[in-house]
């Protein structure tokens, strides 16, 4: 067990974990800066990308880095440091450190050594998409990148779908739309929201249900880093339980889509499309040309 006194005096130095701005650098805290310009050393995931911060804000102490590569060896120098009793930043190149970027190493590390860690609080991509979705906030979970790998994004889908907390994803513009393919495959035709360059000039939110983004992401591009966030499992057969619809024939799978979830014509046939893996033009032909036959 133990307690920290975060502001107790002590012989050996302060972590300090600063968040940075992740688009908008007056999105940086008076006190992060204050806290840049006191310490002794700041740890940096890229000193090239802090460093054009610090100058912004005219701050010249010592950086070094530490990144997913040499993380290892590095947390044991800034843990000496601190047990030589000097204060320590750590800083990512954008928003919180260890969320999703490196630090949760070296925070345990100082733990682990009766090191204090203090965390200020600051800029997160996460949280500013969650609460721009307009999904539920009450409760949700923080996921990050999904595995790159097809197989392994399956199988992380697999175990988060009945999950009835807001999903909350990373994720690069390059795998945008695969990813939302799979979202709307594994998990159903849930509300979903793209947040794009959260705080930066051509911030943007994409709401909608799976189906629809996947529609929409066919004739249009995302660019930027994204965060998506998912609705959660609402205990509607249809948001989770394998092949529910096994029972329906394809137009009553249509019309479950039209009129208990109010989708329209177009996006209800791309939906039992996806739910049955077989092609759109299929479920088209069955309902408008077979049927008529």
């Amino acid at each position: 067990m133990q307690i920290q006194m975060s502001y107790k005096e002590s012989d050996k130095g302060t972590l300090y974990v600063v968040p940075t701005p992740i688009g908008n650098m007056e999105d940086m805290t008076f006190r992060a800066v204050n806290t840049l310009k006191k310490v002794s050393l700041i740890a940096a995931e890229d000193t090239r990308h802090t460093q054009r911060l610090l100058t912004h804000f005219d701050i010249r102490n010592k950086l070094v880095s530490y990144h997913e590569h040499n993380k290892s060896f590095r947390t044991n120098q800034v843990i000496q440091h601190l047990l030589d009793g000097d204060d320590v930043a750590i800083v990512s190149d954008a928003g919180m450190p260890a969320i999703s970027d490196p630090g949760y190493e070296l925070v345990s590390a100082a733990i682990s050594v009766q090191i204090q860690v203090v965390v200020l609080p600051g800029a997160n991509a996460a949280l500013c998409a969650l609460i721009g979705s307009g999904l539920k906030t009450t409760e949700f979970m923080f996921y990050g990148f999904l595995p790159k790998k097809k197989g392994q994004i399956v199988q992380e889908l697999e175990r988060l779908k009945y999950v009835k907390a807001t999903l909350i994803f990373y994720e690069s513009p390059f795998r945008v739309k695969a990813t939302i393919q799979l979202l709307a495959e594994k998990l159903g035709d849930r509300k979903i929201v793209i947040a794009r360059e959260i705080t930066k000039l051509y911030e943007e939110y994409i709401r909608g249900s799976a189906a629809e983004i996947v529609e929409w992401l066919q004739t249009n591009e995302i660019k930027g880093e994204c965060c998506i966030v998912v609705e959660g499992y609402d205990g509607d057969e249809s948001n989770g339980a394998e092949n529910w619809w096994e029972d329906l024939s394809i137009a009553e799978h249509v019309s479950y889509y039209e009129n208990d979830k109010m989708l329209s014509h177009k996006n209800a046939l791309k939906q039992v499309a996806l739910d049955r893996k077989i092609q759109k033009k299929e479920v088209y032909r069955y309902i408008h040309v077979d049927k008529k036959g």
